[in-house]
């Protein structure tokens, strides 16, 4: 769930002492972030079977506004495509402030190092952030465009069992929309935080039998708080979707966890401890 880490990043750096003010600026600055979560959820799915994750990410920014960047964590159950069983997002963009917010305009490039064919995707985006008193707020939108990664490739779980495609070389988009917010509590290291976010693409299993929006269209949220401890910020957050057992039967027994056969899209408490820099 990358905005947690963005969330400790923002807490970490409202922690951090400023710099002198005699200190030479370069024109591009790094930075990053290392996080253990208790489990990795991406729009409100369970990509590491409900387990432990370890992640991470580094990005370097020029002065102008540009920037590229990495982030990876480990994947489990219905977030594994083989080989290394991780993912590695490749991203860049520009940000520029405008009108007192930033805009923020970019593209992921998801991929899974060693993994079946066909699972890397591209996804543009664009952000828009700012303050309005004590609370950060986001907005933001991003656009996956046709690709055989987000096709619609098995019609069922069963049908994936049987290693036949029902529309071999299917090629759908997928569009995401999503909310974030979050505010200090004055005098104190505690910092709230909470993301809505809407997902609409394939409702079906792509070519390695899982899709970005298993169920087509639905909702994901998060509410949550950081503290920092010292270079540390350890976070509990609740994340959540409206994906119902009986929207995701036709998915199983993929969109399942491995050790109880729950849904990995249900309720789940989230703990992380994670340092940034």
């Amino acid at each position: 769930m990358r905005y947690y880490l963005a969330c400790a990043a923002i807490a970490l750096s409202a922690a951090t002492p400023a710099m002198a003010q005699d200190e030479p600026t370069s024109p591009i600055s790094v930075t990053g972030s290392i996080a253990l979560v208790s489990d990795y959820r991406f729009r409100g799915v369970s990509q590491s079977d409900e387990e432990l994750a370890v992640q991470g990410g580094i990005t370097v920014t020029h002065e102008s506004g540009f920037y590229v960047g990495t982030w990876g964590s480990n994947l489990s159950g219905w977030g594994t495509f083989g080989g290394s069983n991780t993912e590695l997002d490749l991203f860049g963009g520009y940000a520029i402030p405008l009108g007192g917010a930033t805009v923020d305009v970019g593209l992921t490039w998801y991929m899974y190092p060693g993994g079946a064919d066909k699972t890397d995707f591209a996804e543009p985006y664009v952000k828009v952030s700012g303050t309005v008193g004590p609370a950060k707020l986001l907005a933001g939108v991003a656009y996956a465009p046709k690709q055989e990664a987000l096709g619609r490739w098995y019609l069922s779980g069963a049908s994936y069992g049987t290693g036949i495609p029902d529309a071999p070389g299917d090629k759908e988009d997928n569009l995401y929309i999503w909310g974030d917010i979050s505010s200090g509590v004055p005098s104190t290291p505690l910092t709230l935080k909470a993301h809505l976010g809407y997902s609409n693409g394939n409702a079906g299993l792509g070519p390695n039998g899982t899709s970005v929006a298993p169920t087509g269209k639905y909702l994901d949220w998060m509410v949550g708080g950081d503290f920092a401890v010292g270079p540390l910020t350890l976070g509990v957050a609740y994340v959540d979707t409206n994906i119902s057992k009986s929207e995701s039967v036709y998915l199983q027994p993929n969109f399942s966890s491995t050790k109880d056969g729950s849904s990995i899209a249900s309720g789940q408490v989230v703990f992380s401890v994670s340092a940034a820099f």
